[in-house]
């Protein structure tokens, strides 16, 4: 039974296995948020030229190869895993290492991400408050609760998930009646939301790198291994998360993108500061007045707000774990204030980060999240070619050649091409983050003399990041 350390106590518990497929699912989905496919529609919409679904289903062929890898390692390492573990153990660990901090990026900008969807929901039902007053309340409450405690259930989380798929079946609804009577494409069914003339791929490819972000999520399906029944349902769990979540994307893009057949219609007065952050209220307002822009906007509000705290906590969980094995400075990353049994500094260092959704746009952030995510989806399909292929030799039969060669090949190339499709701002910032990291690394391996310690999130280190039984 895995064991999981509980602070304080100088003792390990087991943690129960309780958690069904669909449960699992359920938390897959929850932290994919499903309301941000309203957040970014605008910006989609206009990088794409009015075709998000078919942005969404690029998106979606994608991840579904990247899943299918995600299900061969965490079916071979049957512990709580991400894709530093993977190529940690199947590459080398400086190579693990440098995915680790990759990936922490996606760590460190996902909370200030939801800050400035708040900030915009907020903007939008006062526009007279500067955003500024929004940002600092909610950085400071949401600090201010993980500073006190890090715990969640997963029982919240579902009846958050629930709530927004219920405003976003009310969405569609509402726009179904609304193309039956004419308006937009004036019919429920056309091609027009996935091809028309204009239509540009390589636009289409840029804007599947935006969504992307949508899909940030489904792989933290691979932390709930050690909870799950039977560690058998979790492939199958990952997979499921990646298809219903990509099915309720492209099903809302599509009776959006129908319904507004021009993304100008969120730009009122030409400004396309509307696009650059959160559409979702914009999008409430249009189809159902002032109500449905209420009922949309509160769905999202839920769904971001659980999101923002499981992020901040989850990012000072994973500096906390880079502290405890000094690979950041221990004295402040491993740090855990004996009161609150909380990693303070971690926790108000993310704040920190999040204060700058003063002045950034949701399209400023997007981007570098999906440099980080790419990078790791990337290795998670390397991973299984290098464990299965190479290292158990797994290449000799028509099968294995398949499952552990051309599929996972066939996720890295379809990553790789997302991944040179990023902006050039993201690109030339992830890279330098990258290469602040490999520096790092030669500085605590002394020029690679020595291994690198471990910091995967998942690690028992600090007994924060799962719910003990």
């Amino acid at each position: 039974m895995p064991e999981s350390f509980v602070p304080g106590s100088g003792s390990r518990v087991a943690l129960k296995r309780n958690l069904g497929m669909w449960a699992i699912v359920a938390l897959g989905l929850g932290y994919m948020t499903p309301t941000v496919v309203f957040d970014t529609f605008g910006m989609v919409a206009e990088t794409t030229n009015n075709v998000v679904p078919l942005a969404y289903l690029v998106a979606l062929i994608v991840m579904i190869f990247t899943a299918i890898s995600y299900g061969k390692m965490s079916a071979e390492f049957p512990s709580a895993g991400s894709a530093y573990t993977y190529a940690k153990n199947s590459i080398h660990p400086n190579v693990g290492f440098m995915v680790g901090w990759t990936s922490m990026l996606d760590y460190m900008l996902l909370p200030l991400v939801n800050i400035i969807i708040v900030r915009s929901y907020m903007e939008s039902f006062f526009p007279d408050i500067d955003g500024a007053v929004w940002v600092i309340l909610f950085t400071v409450l949401a600090t201010g609760i993980i500073y006190v405690t890090m715990r969640g259930t997963s029982n919240v989380n579902t009846i958050l998930l629930i709530i927004a798929i219920a405003a976003m079946l009310a969405f569609v609804v509402m726009v179904i009646v609304q193309l039956l009577g004419g308006a937009g494409e004036g019919t429920l069914i056309t091609p027009t939301p996935f091809v028309h003339e204009g239509v540009d791929f390589s636009l289409v490819l840029l804007g599947a790198t935006i969504v992307c972000f949508s899909f940030i999520g489904f792989d933290a399906v691979t932390m709930y291994v050690e909870e799950a029944r039977t560690p058998k349902v979790v492939p199958r769990a990952i997979m499921l998360t990646v298809l219903i979540g990509g099915g309720i994307f492209i099903v809302t893009a599509y009776f959006t993108q129908a319904l507004f057949p021009d993304w100008n219609v969120f730009a009122p007065g030409g400004d396309r500061q509307y696009v650059d952050d959160s559409t979702l209220p914009i999008i409430g307002e249009l189809v159902g007045g002032q109500t449905m822009k209420i009922i949309l906007t509160a769905a999202g509000f839920a769904a971001t707000i659980a999101s923002l705290l499981a992020s901040q906590a989850s990012v000072a969980r994973m500096l906390l774990v880079m502290g405890r094995n000094n690979v950041l400075p221990n004295k402040l990353f491993g740090y855990v204030n004996p009161k609150t049994q909380t990693p303070t500094f971690n926790v108000i260092l993310a704040g920190v980060v999040c204060l700058t959704g003063v002045v950034l746009t949701l399209a400023d952030i997007v981007h570098f999240i999906n440099f980080g995510a790419l990078i790791a989806f990337s290795f998670v399909n390397i991973s299984v070619f290098a464990w299965f292929a190479i290292r158990q030799g797994r290449r000799k039969t028509g099968s294995d050649i398949f499952k552990f060669v051309i599929l996972p090949l066939v996720g890295l190339a379809m990553t790789i091409i997302l991944w040179v499709n990023l902006s050039p701002e993201a690109l030339t910032g992830g890279l330098i983050w990258a290469g602040v990291g490999l520096v790092w690394l030669i500085i605590l391996t002394r020029g690679f003399r020595k291994q690198v310690a471990g910091f995967d999130e998942a690690q028992p280190v600090t007994g924060f990041n799962k719910v003990v039984k």
